[in-house]
């Protein structure tokens, strides 16, 4: 991958989008005019402050919450024209995404949790695809091993192949290392970097680490539920 000027086609593309939700104190405003374009392939990093507005965003992405207002535009799809069975099909055919907790199903192995999005699908080969996708993430040697029976970061390898079992073409992550020590945290962002270059994934990842955000392509500073500036890696142009 050499970029963003590679890449002529916006897989996200968000216009005017608006998010309130009712509350004991009356509509809370948490998106409140999001502008923002992400190219295919690319990685993005969402930074700000807790509250900005950044996990909701990210949501209204992967069609688990609807705008109130403006354009959403994923993957060539028309979030805003979607009904609830159109989301799920868009969900299943476009976006992986990883927590910051695992949400493994504890009573499934490793092997039978990452298989669940082809299963879901009718996909034959869901098991033999689900252990490549373990082998991929270096967890060949635990397939039958329940969650319970994995540290913190193996959980988080299973989720994640779990989330790229699809192929998906965007891969969302919210604070993906939140419940790891800094050791374990890494490897599982070099893990993540490297299944979007294999894969060619567009990644958009919500992180506090600035460190972190500078590796991506793209890194959008949300403030308050806005966009406050997007900068651009050296090098790299819209």
């Amino acid at each position: 991958m050499e970029g963003l000027k590679r890449l002529s086609e916006f897989i996200i593309e968000l216009e005017g989008l608006k998010l309130s939700l009712p509350s004991a104190a009356g509509l809370v405003n948490i998106l409140r005019g999001i502008d923002l374009k992400v190219a295919r392939g690319a990685t993005a990093g969402l930074v700000g402050p807790s509250g900005s507005g950044k996990s909701t965003l990210l949501m209204v992405l992967a069609g688990l919450e609807r705008p109130s207002e403006g354009g959403v535009r994923v993957a060539g799809e028309d979030l805003t024209r979607l009904g609830e069975d159109g989301l799920a099909r868009f969900r299943r055919q476009n976006v992986g995404i990883v927590f910051q907790s695992f949400h493994l199903v504890p009573t499934m192995t490793a092997l039978e949790n990452v298989a669940i999005p082809l299963e879901f699908a009718g996909r034959r080969d869901a098991f033999a695809r689900a252990e490549e996708e373990l082998k991929l993430v270096g967890l060949g040697h635990r397939l039958t091993h329940y969650p319970g029976q994995l540290s913190g970061g193996e959980q988080q390898r299973v989720a994640l192949a779990r989330a790229v079992i699809g192929d998906p073409a965007i891969l969302l992550a919210d604070e993906p290392t939140g419940n790891l020590d800094q050791t374990t945290g890494a490897e599982i962002i070099e893990l993540m970097f490297d299944l979007h270059a294999r894969k060619g994934t567009t990644l958009v990842l919500i992180t506090h680490d600035e460190h972190l955000a500078a590796r991506c392509e793209q890194v959008v500073r949300l403030r308050d539920g806005l966009v406050e500036r997007t900068d651009m890696r050296a090098g790299v142009s819209a």
